[in-house]
């Protein structure tokens, strides 16, 4: 193994090519986008932390996502900024495995977090009078570290199947992160086994899970549509269209890339794509999911009123 990687000690990424004076204009609005991004899953995080009343599962998963989210950017983002205003955008081989190991290990927990909060929502409106027994403590915690732990081993698969491998290629990713299958370009050995795994991992792991999101927001529906309030059934409509605009977002865009023939999205398609999974998506979690949430709003006032000088 150890001579295989003597031949590739590093790449280059060739990211977004366009011409200089775009480069700085994606430079600025990325900067921006990933600020907003730790900015408002910083706050959702600390809001959780520090209100009692925030001590729910659905916020406890809700922090999950607002880690995950964070960390999945901080993973690809800060490199990307830098080889937008930077000419020498190589990347050592091992940070590229490492890069391709956290970001497929965030990427899977964000599925199985959403299949879970979906979940909870489900137990929490069709099931209210037994929600404190289906969704106690132990359950969550149990399904939080099921989906950490999960999400990592299964990236780690993918790690060890690349690792076998030869890599003597161009040196040239051309995307603007380590994305798994760009990398197995690189290969100078046969990676269909590589590319097998991805798609039954990409079944596994984002078809299952959307359509279990979709089965527990379809029975979510029914019931509201039972419900004799009004403002009630708009305020759930409304709450559950934002979350399936996310979840169909981020879901979408990974399926399209990962299960459809590569010949129907060029390469800068397959960037823009990627885009929504990286950065778009983690930036507009905390807006959908939280900050739009009145007792989300309360917990930040609270918060506010203790810390201002009396």
């Amino acid at each position: 193994m150890g001579g295989n990687w003597t031949q590739i000690t590093e790449a280059t990424l060739l990211g977004f090519q366009v011409d200089q004076a775009l480069e700085l204009v994606f430079f600025g609005l990325f900067s921006l986008f990933f600020a907003l991004t730790l900015l408002g899953n910083g706050v959702i995080v600390g809001l959780i932390c520090l209100d009692p009343k925030l001590h729910t599962p659905m916020y406890f998963f809700l922090s999950h996502l607002a880690i995950v989210d964070m960390s999945f950017a901080s993973n690809i983002v800060p490199k990307m900024l830098t080889n937008l205003v930077n000419q020498e955008r190589t990347i050592s081989f091992v940070a590229c495995v490492l890069q391709i190991l956290l970001c497929l290990a965030f990427a899977n927990t964000e599925c199985l977090i959403l299949v879970v909060m979906s979940y909870d929502r489900y137990v929490a409106i069709c099931h209210p009078l037994h929600y404190t027994v289906i969704m106690s403590w132990r359950v969550c915690t149990v399904l939080a570290v099921i989906a950490w732990a999960f999400s990592f081993l299964l990236s780690l698969v993918h790690v060890v199947l690349i690792l076998r491998l030869p890599f003597c290629g161009p040196r040239k990713i051309n995307h603007f992160f380590c994305e798994i299958l760009s990398v197995l370009k690189l290969a100078c050995a046969d990676t269909r086994l590589n590319k097998l795994v991805i798609f039954a991992a990409c079944v596994f792991i984002l078809v299952g899970p959307l359509c279990l999101v979709l089965v527990s927001y379809t029975r979510i529906l029914v019931t509201i549509l039972k419900t004799q309030s009004t403002d009630g059934r708009k305020k759930a409509f409304s709450t559950c269209s934002s979350h399936l605009c996310v979840v169909g977002l981020f879901f979408g865009s990974a399926i399209v890339l990962y299960m459809t023939p590569k010949s129907h999205h060029p390469e800068e398609q397959q960037k823009i794509l990627a885009l929504f999974y990286t950065l778009f998506n983690p930036m507009l979690n905390p807006l959908i999911y939280s900050l739009r949430n009145t007792e989300v709003k309360g917990a930040l006032n609270r918060v506010l009123c203790k810390e201002r000088p009396k």
